[in-house]
């Protein structure tokens, strides 16, 4: 049931974004190259062999985004800083690129201007390709000491302005998706060990940056660090049955308590050492290939987080199924369960994001009774439409957020201390190895127009409703919100279909008229030739 109240006051709204899906400008003013713009830049890699090179020139395009965010009254902005463009090998004693820290100062001073919070993390993805193809990027453990020196390079020059610090945004899907599966850079497909190493180094990386914070940093500029870490809800198929129960369990223990246990606990799940040291030796291996943390580094890593960042989308339901014996097991065969959906379920946009708002709650619950309760930031929560047409009045997204938002709204009451809350995300940008076809964005951006134009869609209206009411006071006032942003959407929607027009019309200017005219004048050269030529 919808429940109509509000949120505490000081409660935190904002959006976010990251540097490669929005900034473009790949090798310009000095940026060194990633592992994304590698990646992408191999055929077969991305849908349509799209490319993040321009995305959606956020570079260039800085105070008219942030002009969007004060259309939206948001309290704070979630971004990323791109490592190879403030430092463009990855190692901060060979090269620091000057150009590409004016552009973080200028991007945070502006939005400190227009009295928005910048939340920054310090990793969305795009590692220097340089230590990639010098160290196997998070498969080798000098990384932890290179994104330590990184960080610092951070907090020496934007921390006293930057109070919010985020070492990794879903360390999962680098780790999962980067190498085993290969579908995101960089692409490698390392069997049953390397999703697991690469988890073992950026856990570890984390706790040695928390720790240089807590050292040389926390005492001048008083901030935070914490960790983002996206994960589904599990729920049993059948709630009687233990199995099911279990595996339900074992889901989030394998996706969110894979980063989680280690900082709040000290170790990994118990469960999942299990799991994988029994799959291990079913196939003779003499050590697990979960790595071990030691006992000085399970104290080290322990309670190096002042602040929790949870991502999530979507809910599973889970069941138990056993896989057989197999000479190569991986992340997914580990975790013996099988995972489903309800065909009832709304899919506003791709398929793997079905809208199940109440797992939302349970999931933050689970976080509450699991790990003591820790400060909460949600930082990363929407969903996309896709790509075939474009929804400006996206009915889909609204009754998202609406749905979403309110389950906080009710953990809340459970008792859950979550501070703050951050749609995904501001703009349409590029997504990973699916391209441009899927579309987060609260504001539509027309890339067949080079000036990438913004136009809002009917969630800004209403999103921006939610943030100046501090959550949902009551029935009619929500439901004229809905009504409002409809009637925006439709009259946006005229103004893109006319911008369209015009950008139709200039492609014919300036690309079907000049082939025309050239056309004609070669036309005009052989026949003249035929002429002189029967005439001779």
């Amino acid at each position: 049931s919808f429940y109509y109240g509000t949120f505490p006051a000081g409660f935190l709204w904002g959006v976010g974004s990251s540097a490669y899906q929005t900034e473009g400008a790949w090798d310009k003013d000095g940026k060194g190259p990633s592992i994304w713009d590698a990646f992408t830049h191999k055929k077969g890699k991305v849908f349509r062999n799209e490319t993040g090179d321009s995305a959606c020139d956020g570079y260039y395009r800085v105070k008219d985004d942030i002009q969007l965010l004060k259309e939206l009254r948001v309290n704070h902005y979630l971004l990323s800083i791109s490592w190879p463009r403030i430092m463009p090998t990855g190692i901060k004693a060979e090269q620091l690129n000057e150009k590409g820290i004016q552009f973080y100062n200028d991007t945070i001073n502006s939005l400190l201007e227009s009295n928005i919070t910048p939340i920054v993390s310090l990793y969305h993805w795009d590692l220097p390709q340089v230590l990639q193809e010098k160290y196997g990027g998070w498969q080798n453990k000098s990384m932890i000491n290179y994104f330590n020196d990184y960080a610092n390079l951070c907090f020496e020059k934007f921390g006293d302005r930057v109070k919010h610090w985020i070492t990794f945004s879903n360390p999962w899907a680098v780790a999962e998706n980067g190498y085993e599966t290969g579908e995101h850079a960089p692409g490698l497909r390392l069997g049953g060990c390397g999703a697991y190493r690469a988890a073992h180094h950026i856990i570890k990386s984390h706790a040695k940056v928390w720790h240089s914070y807590n050292s040389t940093w926390r005492r001048e500029q008083q901030g935070m660090v914490g960790i983002s870490l996206t994960s589904g809800w599990g729920e049993p198929v059948d709630p009687h049955s233990q199995t099911d129960r279990d595996a339900a369990e074992r889901y989030i223990h394998f996706h969110l308590g894979w980063f989680a246990n280690p900082i709040y606990r000290g170790d990994y799940p118990e469960v999942m050492k299990n799991y994988v040291g029994r799959k291990s030796a079913q196939q003779g291996l003499g050590t697990s290939r979960l790595p071990t943390f030691s006992v000085q580094e399970k104290t080290y890593i322990k309670g190096t987080s002042d602040f929790l960042g949870i991502g999530h989308f979507t809910t599973r339901y889970v069941l138990q199924k056993n896989f057989p014996f197999l000479q190569v097991s991986g992340y997914h065969t580990d975790r013996d369960l099988a995972e489903l959906v309800d065909p009832n379920w709304p899919a506003p946009g791709p398929k793997w994001l079905y809208s199940v708002p109440w797992g939302f709650r349970r999931l933050l619950n689970f976080i509450k009774t699991q790990y003591g309760n820790p400060l909460i930031y949600v930082t990363e929560n929407g969903v996309s439409e896709p790509v075939q047409c474009t929804q400006l009045c996206d009915e889909g997204r609204i009754q998202y957020l609406k749905g979403y938002i309110n389950e906080i709204l009710k953990a809340l009451n459970d008792g859950v201390n979550v501070k703050g809350y951050t749609a995904w995300s501001l703009l349409d940008k590029f997504e990973w190895n699916k391209g441009f076809s899927e579309k987060f964005g609260l504001y539509h951006i027309d890339f067949q127009n080079k000036d990438k134009p913004r136009y809002p869609k009917a969630s800004v209206d209403y999103y921006k409703s939610i943030i100046s009411a501090n959550g949902f006071p009551n029935p009619r006032e929500v439901e004229n919100w809905h009504r409002r942003a409809m009637d925006t959407c439709s009259t946006t929607h005229q103004h893109l279909a006319a911008d369209s027009l015009i950008t139709h019309m200039e492609m014919v200017t300036e690309i079907v008229l000049p082939t025309v005219f050239t056309l004609c004048i070669l036309i005009c050269i052989v026949l003249l030739i035929f002429y002189l030529r029967n005439h001779t």
